[in-house]
């Protein structure tokens, strides 16, 4: 029997579209901000260990600095916010911060929370550089698409964006080399009065295998 969260859930999952374009003009409060946030910690990630980070664009000289550096794209000109979305490579050193509160907690002892640290340093140090890239841009992804749901849940609209030169984005907002730009969110009010309908979608017979490819 469905209930009345599953219902809503699953016209949130549908409503939620990829903004073309925005309605110029609209202002996010930091708050708004800040209560969506809080929200994407709830994200999963491997180990626990939130390879996210959140650059909010809002201030207009950085916001141009973006928009240059997505090749100058309407959205981002016209966007209430843009926000970067960063994987952190080197997010398995905070393993010991991150599993102390357990330690603290008495859930872990002293001998389980040592082994869990080593063997999360240990799982990441042993598949090298293109596993760590790897790892921050999955679980990155993962907390971007909940903050997407979440924007549709409080009524701003977003268009997760790839088109964007990650050095230059990089250079122009002090991004450090141990974080991955790994999707940009343009959020805002979308201007519908040139929507087009939505896209193709395939059943699940095309991309569902049970058992065996």
């Amino acid at each position: 029997m469905s209930t009345q969260f599953e219902k809503n859930f699953e016209a949130l999952v549908k409503e939620r579209r990829s903004a073309a374009k925005f309605i110029p003009g609209v202002e996010i409060s930091m708050k708004e901000l800040e209560d969506m946030l809080s929200l994407v910690k709830f994200a999963p990630s491997a180990f626990n260990l939130q390879h996210q980070h959140y650059i909010v664009v809002r201030d207009p000289e950085a916001k141009q600095k973006v928009y240059e550096a997505t090749g100058k794209q309407y959205k981002v000109e016209t966007a209430s916010a843009v926000l970067v979305v960063l994987g952190n490579t080197e997010a398995y050193k905070d393993a010991a911060r991150i599993n102390e509160g357990l330690l603290n907690l008495g859930v872990l002892n002293k001998q389980e929370y040592e082994a869990t640290v080593g063997m999360i340093e240990g799982f990441y140090e042993g598949r090298g550089e293109s596993f760590k890239r790897e790892e921050a841009i999955r679980n990155a992804s993962l907390s971007a698409m909940l903050f997407m749901l979440i924007a549709k849940d409080r009524g701003w609209d977003t268009c997760p964006m790839i088109g964007f030169d990650p050095q230059a984005l990089s250079a122009s907002l002090n991004i450090p080399d141990s974080h991955v730009p790994v999707i940009m969110i343009s959020l805002g009010k979308e201007d519908t009065s040139s929507q087009t309908p939505r896209g193709y979608r395939k059943p699940t017979g095309e991309y569902v295998s049970y058992d065996s490819f």
